[in-house]
């Protein structure tokens, strides 16, 4: 078991433009700071998901052209991890999210040369958004998660002491012990070598308070 001296590494796998990551996301943060963990930031696309896995099947157009945008954000941040390296994801993610979520800015273009900038970045890493010159490096970083979680699920995804779950998808992120406790639970449920799924419907919106 890691200790506070030696965290416990925990991958996660985002998509900047999901408000459930997000959610969940924050909710890693404050389980850093009650037990002994460390998230390990990484990126996968609801772009390649829907549009290239799943053929776009079942989506309207108006989805269609919603997924064809989110292409942008997680091609700024591979960007952003080829020049600075990984350790830039949780920085950017948070000035990102923040933006996108909190602030509600989701069709705000200066969103991502503004992140960029706060974690000390160049704005020019923005024109990212529009190239297909990171796609390899998501679409990799995409499939070291799918290939295992399997194509059903979304983001987020967490891998716990080498198992890969979907979620938690919960709103709003629990704070303090109280998210201690559900890290707690989650790591339970991930020794069951045939747990696969908990779920109920949701009955609200995401909520970034």
């Amino acid at each position: 078991m890691a200790d506070s001296q030696n965290p416990e590494d925990v991958q996660f796998w985002f998509d900047p433009l999901c408000p459930w990551a997000w959610i969940t996301s924050r909710w890693m943060l404050e389980v850093e700071q009650v037990r002994p963990v460390r998230a390990d930031w990484r990126i996968m696309s609801l772009a390649y998901l829907n549009l290239v896995q799943h053929d776009g099947k079942g989506l309207d157009e108006e989805y269609r052209a919603r997924m064809r945008k989110a292409w942008g954000p997680v091609r700024v941040c591979a960007a952003a991890a080829a020049q600075a390296g990984p350790s830039v994801l949780g920085p950017l993610y948070t000035a990102i999210g923040t933006r996108l979520h909190n602030q509600g800015r989701r069709e705000d273009p200066a969103v991502l040369t503004e992140a960029l900038e706060e974690v000390g970045l160049p704005a020019s890493l923005a024109a990212a958004a529009d190239s297909d010159e990171f796609d390899k490096a998501i679409i990799a970083s995409h499939h070291e998660a799918f290939d295992e979680v399997g194509l059903d699920v979304g983001t987020p995804v967490i891998r716990i002491r080498g198992k890969a779950l979907f979620g938690p998808v919960m709103t709003p992120a629990p704070r303090g012990e109280a998210a201690g406790e559900l890290w707690d639970g989650l790591v339970l449920v991930s020794k069951a070598d045939g747990f696969f799924e908990l779920k109920r419907s949701r009955d609200r919106r995401p909520s970034f308070d």
